[in-house]
This record gives C-alpha cells, structure tokens and sequence, in this order.
C-alpha cells in the first residue's frame, strides 16, 4: 500500500464518496465537483451528515490531486473527478467496500459492515468480512485498525486510519471508573508499542552483531 499524509474530515469524506459512486451508480462516474459536493452533503449512510462549501470540495479535490489519491479529467462538457485508491491502498473488492463504509460512517462493527454493504460487495459472512479487516491491518502502512472492545460490548468495532485526528475514540459506557480505564488504550496505541518494540528487537540483534564482529 503507498501512504502519504494523514487527511483531513473533507478529504475523507471525498475519498469516500468517490469510491461509493464508482461502485454503486458506474454509469456517473467519474464525478463533476457538483456530484461529489453532493455525494459530500447526503443526508443517509452518512455519519456524521455534513454541510460542505463547493469550495471546500474543490479545495479538498486539488490536494488530494497534489497527492495522487484523486485524478481529474475533462469531459466534453465538466470536469470530472475519480480515486487512484486501488493502486495507491492495494484495494480489491472487498477492501474497497470495507474502506468505503469506514472513510463515510466511521468505526463499526463487523456485522454492521457486512449488512450495509451489500450494494458495494456482497460478503458470504461476517468470518469473510473479519478476514478483510484483518488483511487491511497489517504492516506498518496498516489502513484499519481494531479499536478495544468496552463493556457490555459483543463485537468490537473497527476504524479507518487516514484521519488526521487518529482512530476515533468508543463512547463512554455507563461503567464507572472500571470501563473508562479499559478504553483509555486504543489500537493506535497499541500498534504504536508494538513498533517501538520491533524497533528495541532490531537495536538489541544489531549490537549482538557488532559485538560478535568486535566492533563494540
């Protein structure tokens, strides 16, 4: 997957319609600014429902151009717009469907996922939707990441990583003191340490070798 920088709420929300609308109405796609401004500002499977300037869209439109995440091109009568993200994220169709669900409404659950997402892929199971999630976590360019569960919780809920703001945070349960300790940690966080200790493993092996070469 190549990564750049981490994006902002409109880009996100950019990138999220852009990849619904290829899947779900091809015969639009690619977009004219007004149709993602559009897309942007729907009312439903939006979460939360925002209310975008075309100048914030078409801001958001030429720096994600800047990065190679979106492309522009010029019909006979608009310009129009569309993803680079299969190539850019390493998407198939189940990734694609996942991602998108995740850039427009934000964490969910497995199961919530699966359900709301029949018009994008149509998943034989939640085990097939969890498969993709964990596909998608991997590596250091991981672009989902398992928040913890809380509480009372029967599944946990998974998030996208490209927002500036970091994984969204699990709302509060009604557990006292006990609960809001156990959701203090995020994936970020844990995926954060485990980097800081493959990091520790490489210095540890790297002076055993020094010292084997005598050069400590």
């Amino acid at each position: 997957m190549s990564r750049t920088r981490k994006l902002d709420e409109v880009e996100i929300r950019v990138l999220g319609v852009l990849l619904e609308k290829e899947q779900t109405t091809p015969e639009h796609y690619p977009l004219t600014t007004l149709g993602v401004l559009g897309g942007c500002n729907q009312k439903t499977n939006r979460e939360p429902v925002m209310e975008l300037t075309e100048t914030q869209v078409t801001e958001a439109l030429d720096r994600l151009r800047e990065d190679v995440l979106v492309w522009r091109s010029q019909s006979t009568r608009a310009e129009r717009w569309e993803h680079r993200l299969d190539r850019r994220w390493g998407l198939d169709g189940k990734a694609k469907a996942v991602m998108t669900l995740l850039l427009l409404r934000g964490p969910q659950t497995p199961g919530e996922l699966r359900t709301r997402s029949e018009r994008l892929h149509a998943f034989s199971s939640v085990d097939e939707v969890e498969e993709t999630l964990r596909r998608l976590s991997e590596g250091f360019d991981a672009l989902v990441a398992e928040l913890p569960r809380r509480p009372g919780q029967r599944e946990t809920r998974w998030t996208h990583l490209e927002s500036t703001e970091g994984p969204a945070p699990e709302p509060e349960p009604a557990a006292g003191a006990e609960g809001r300790e156990a959701g203090r940690r995020t994936a970020y966080d844990e995926r954060l340490e485990s980097l800081e200790e493959a990091v520790e493993e490489l210095r540890r092996q790297l002076r055993e070798v020094r010292e084997g070469l005598g050069l400590e």
